[in-house]
């Protein structure tokens, strides 16, 4: 952290169009939040450091709850420290409809990632208040903990929680990139490991949960369009695979007498680049690490170590890609000698969005005079976790060139605030339900 500060609001405005403000909506206000919230966390390279369970999340979230305060929210705070702002509907006993995201973020991210969905369900309720609109169904704002997972290498952390989902025995066992453990962490800010464990909450009491989000991707600016409408994200599958030779002297083996790892481990890279479009175009697979032993000039690699992240948002096709994927090891082994070996070390379902979700946002986009375009989200989100038990949905927000986690990601404001009129436009539809 500097001394350093970042005008992000006045940025932001330079190239607003005021007219997108109406319907107690303002576009000054979402710049002057996401620039108060840039602030806190500030790296020397102007993006935000904020881990899960820090202070820094901790300031970032009591500057939401003073603002929740303000658009008559009543707040409350679970025991994994996520933080809820309700508005009370003229029917009480309905369950609530949810919006929200995190404001956690990586090691040197960027200023909208979590924060911009946690802003614009906010701002749906400052626009209810100064517009003197009351929902029939009650409406929570929901800033979730610990979403990135920088801080323990996991992440979903606070959604988890939520929904009751948490591995305990797990999670107690991780440690902090200080080397700490969970529960010393957590105390830091406040958490107690019981009341952790009792955080889960009664699910009847939500109708559903809408995340606004940033894309992170490239397929909204090369359409033309502020926003779009997320048709399921992508569970990633993590496949550990070893490629068994025999190391060797590389000057006095021949060519044709080797069962070198390394080339093996090549052409199975190869091969799972081409084989997710196989299956459909949804899908993905990436090799992001390798590790070769001996990893010698003069010897021939013996073992090589591969990890492969595999992603579709259906989860039939995915396990179609994942058997496509050893059958193309197997076939090596067979070729070439080498011993493929394979394991399962992290598993998390895809989770579709409910097509009368789409439409409904569809519909939203339509009344507000933009294109309905739907996209998978290939990045995993809090809408994953709640997904799984309570219908949920998301849209998402165009990113400037792709960029994410980075100090250069950035989406305009006139973006931002047509996504959070369809955000509005929706949440009131639903209400007529």
């Amino acid at each position: 952290m500097t001394d350093q500060s970042i005008h992000l609001d006045e940025q932001l405005l330079e190239t607003y169009d005021d007219t997108l403000s109406k319907q107690g909506i303002s576009g000054e206000r979402i710049a002057k939040r996401l620039s108060l919230l840039a602030n806190i966390g500030l790296t020397e390279d102007n993006g935000s450091r904020r881990p899960g369970f820090s202070f820094l999340e901790r300031e970032a979230k009591d500057k939401v709850i003073e603002w929740m305060k303000e658009a008559d929210l009543t707040v409350s705070e679970d025991g994994a420290g996520n933080v809820f702002g309700r508005l009370e509907g003229k029917k009480k006993n309905l369950p609530a409809i949810l919006s929200g995201s995190h404001v956690d973020t990586v090691p040197n991210g960027g200023h909208f990632d979590g924060t911009i969905g946690v802003l614009a369900a906010l701002e749906v309720a400052q626009a209810w208040k100064e517009t003197g609109y009351t929902p029939n169904k009650p409406y929570e704002v929901v800033v979730f903990t610990d979403e990135e997972g920088s801080r323990f290498n996991g992440g979903l952390t606070g959604s988890e929680a939520m929904v009751g989902d948490t591995d305990m025995e797990k999670t107690l066992l991780r440690r902090d990139y200080d080397g700490r453990l969970f529960e010393e962490v957590i105390q830091d800010v406040g958490l107690t490991v019981q009341d952790y464990q009792d955080t889960g909450r009664d699910l009847s009491e939500i109708e559903t949960f809408v995340e606004v989000h940033i894309e992170q991707g490239k397929k909204l600016e090369k359409a033309g369009l502020p926003c779009g409408i997320v048709t399921g994200i992508a569970g990633p599958y993590w496949l550990k695979v070893t490629f068994e030779g025999l190391a060797g002297h590389a000057g006095n083996t021949p060519m044709d007498d080797r069962k070198d790892a390394l080339v093996a481990a090549s052409a199975f890279i190869q091969a799972v680049s081409t084989l997710p479009r196989k299956v459909n175009e949804t899908a993905v697979a990436t090799v992001g690490k390798i590790e070769v032993n001996p990893n010698g000039t003069n010897v021939i690699p013996g073992e090589v170590l591969l990890s492969i992240d595999i992603r579709d948002i259906q989860l039939d096709s995915r396990t179609m890609l994942i058997d496509h994927i050893i059958e193309a090891g197997k076939e090596i082994e067979s070729d070439t000698g080498v011993r493929f070996m394979y394991e399962s070390v992290h598993d998390v379902a895809p989770a579709p969005v409910p097509e009368n979700l789409q439409k409904q946002l569809a519909e939203s986009c339509r009344a507000n005079g933009i294109e309905p375009f739907a996209l998978p989200s290939g990045a995993g989100h809090d809408a994953m976790i709640v997904g799984r038990h309570v219908p949920s949905a998301m849209l998402f927000i165009q990113s400037k060139e792709g960029i994410s986690h980075n100090p250069k990601e950035w989406s305009t404001l006139a973006d931002c605030v047509q996504t959070v009129h369809v955000l509005k436009h929706y949440i009131e539809t639903l209400q007529k339900a």
